[in-house]
C-alpha cells in the first residue's frame, strides 16, 4: 500500500480552500448587491439627496475593490474573455472617446471611470466561476434582495410600497414599483436556473423563485409580469431541448412558429396588444419621449452627446432642454437602450451594442444545444432583451442588470470547462498532483 506524501508548493488544504472560495463567493455576492442599487431609495428616499451625490458614488467603491480583487485571482481568464467579446471592448473605447466631443466632458469621465469597474464586475464573475455556480452568487444576491423587500413591504409599508403615483404596490428597497417588479422577475429565472444547475440544494432555489413570482405579482407591474412570462416560456424551451433530439426538434420549431406569431402580433395589431398590457397609445409618455430623442439624435447622429453627458446636464440649450420641451416633461433617460446608445455614443456606439447583442443572442442559440448554462443565460438574455426595448438598462454603470448581462455574454464566449469557486465545490485533496 502506498501513501500520497505531501509535494513541495502542493496546494492548500481542502479547509483553506473551502474557506478562500466561501470568501470568493461573498464578495462575489457582495459585488452584485452593491450594483443592484437596493440600498440607495432606503439612504436617501426620505431626505430627497440625490441618488448620484459623491457620497453614493462613494459606495460603490468597495464593489469596484471586489472586483479588482477576483481580477487579481485570475487576471488571464479575464483577458481571454475580453478577447472573445471583441463588441465589448469596442464599447468602452467609445464610450472613452466620447470624452472629446462630450457635451459635459466631466460627468462623461467619471460615468466612464464607473462604467469600466462596472463592466470589469460582469467579466470577473463570468470567468471566475462554473455555470452552476454563477447561477447560485447571482441567485444569492436576487434572494437576498426579494426576502429583505418581502419584510420592508410588510413591516415598514411607507418606504416599501408606493404612496401616490399606483397606491399600495409594492416597490421593495426601490423608488419604482416597474424597477422593483422588473428585477424580482429576472430574479425567479435565476433562482429557477440555479434549482436546475444545482439538484443539491433545488429545494431552497425553487422556494426563492416562488417568492421572487409573489413579489412581481405584488409590484402590480404588467411589464414585469410579461418579462416574466417570457423568462418562463424560455426556460421551458431549455427543459424541452435538453429532454432528447426529438424534444429539441420539436421545442425548436414550436418556438419559431409563436416567435413569428408574436412579430405578427407587434406589427400588426400593436393596439391590442398594448390594449392587453393596459397601457395608453404613447406607452405612459415613452413615444413622446423617443421622439424628442431621436430629434436630438439628428443633430449629432455620428457622435453623440457623450457618454452619461445628458440627462443630468442643466444649460438652457442643451439636449436635455430640448428632449423636455419637445415630450412635455423632464425624463431620466431616453427609456429605450437602443435609442440611449446612439444619443450618447452615435452610430458606432450604436453599431458597438448591435454587434454586442447579437453575438450574445448567436451564443445563446449555440448555447441551448450545448450545455446546461442555457437554463442561466437563456432566459435572462431574453427577459434583458425585452427590458430594452423601454428601459436604459444597456451599458449602464453601476447597475447590477448590466453586470449580469456582461458576466453571461462573456461565459457564454468562453469554452465551457471553466474553473468553479463556489464553496459547494468539492476541494481537491491537498498535496496530490492532478492531471491536466
Amino acid at each position: 500500500m502506498t501513501t500520497a506524501t505531501p509535494a513541495l508548493g502542493a496546494r492548500a488544504s481542502p479547509a483553506s480552500a473551502g474557506l478562500a472560495d466561501a470568501a470568493v463567493f461573498a464578495a462575489a455576492v457582495f459585488m452584485l448587491l452593491t450594483y443592484s442599487q437596493g440600498w440607495v431609495f432606503p439612504l436617501t428616499g426620505r431626505s430627497g439627496a440625490s441618488a448620484d451625490s459623491i457620497l453614493i458614488r462613494a459606495m460603490f467603491l468597495p464593489a469596484y475593490a471586489a472586483g479588482v480583487l477576483l481580477l487579481a485571482l485570475g487576471p488571464w481568464r479575464a483577458v481571454r474573455g475580453l478577447v472573445r467579446q471583441p463588441f465589448l471592448m469596442a464599447l468602452m473605447l467609445i464610450a472613452a472617446l466620447s470624452l472629446f466631443w462630450s457635451a459635459a466632458p466631466d460627468q462623461t469621465a467619471r460615468r466612464v471611470f464607473a462604467l469600466v469597474f462596472t463592466t470589469l464586475g460582469g467579466v470577473v464573475l463570468a470567468t471566475r466561476f462554473s455555470w452552476a455556480s454563477l447561477a447560485e452568487a447571482v441567485g444569492a444576491a436576487f434572494a437576498l434582495l426579494a426576502l429583505v423587500s418581502l419584510l420592508v413591504a410588510v413591516f415598514v409599508p411607507s418606504l416599501g410600497r408606493m404612496e401616490n403615483i399606483f397606491p399600495g404596490s409594492w416597490r421593495g428597497v426601490w423608488s419604482e414599483k416597474n424597477t422593483f417588479g422588473g428585477l424580482m422577475a429576472l430574479g425567479a429565472i435565476v433562482c429557477a436556473a440555479a434549482a436546475q444547475l444545482n439538484p443539491p440544494r433545488a429545494g431552497r432555489w425553487w422556494s426563492a423563485a416562488g417568492l421572487s413570482v409573489v413579489l412581481v405579482l405584488a409590484s402590480s407591474s404588467k411589464t414585469a409580469l410579461v418579462s416574466l412570462v417570457l423568462g418562463a416560456v424560455a426556460f421551458s424551451l431549455v427543459w424541452a431541448v435538453r429532454r432528447g433530439p426529438v424534444a429539441a426538434v420539436a421545442a425548436t420549431w414550436l418556438a419559431v412558429v409563436a416567435a413569428a406569431a408574436l412579430g405578427a402580433l407587434v406589427f400588426l395589431a400593436s393596439d391590442t396588444l398594448v390594449e392587453w398590457l393596459g397601457k395608453d397609445a404613447t406607452l405612459t409618455g415613452r413615444t413622446r419621449i423617443w421622439a424628442a430623442v431621436l430629434r436630438q439624435i439628428g443633430r449629432r447622429p455620428w457622435r453623440g452627446f457623450g457618454y452619461g453627458a445628458v440627462w443630468d446636464e442643466t444649460g438652457h440649450w442643451g439636449p436635455l432642454a430640448w428632449i423636455t420641451k419637445d415630450a412635455g416633461f423632464r425624463p431620466d433617460h431616453s427609456h429605450n437602450s437602443w435609442l440611449e446608445q446612439w444619443l450618447m455614443m452615435g452610430v458606432p456606439g450604436l453599431a458597438a451594442w448591435a454587434g454586442l447583442h447579437l453575438q450574445t443572442l448567436a451564443a445563446n442559440v449555440v448555447g441551448l444545444y450545448r450545455h446546461k448554462g442555457a437554463y442561466l443565460a437563456l432566459p435572462f438574455f431574453v427577459v434583458y432583451t425585452l427590458m430594452t426595448l423601454t428601459e436604459s438598462i444597456a451599458v449602464v454603470y453601476n447597475d447590477l442588470r448590466w453586470v449580469i448581462f456582461v458576466a453571461f455574454a462573456v461565459k457564454l464566449a468562453l469554452p465551457q470547462d471553466g474553473p468553479s469557486s463556489s464553496p459547494s465545490a468539492a476541494p481537491k485533496p491537498a498535496g496530490i498532483r492532478q492531471r491536466r
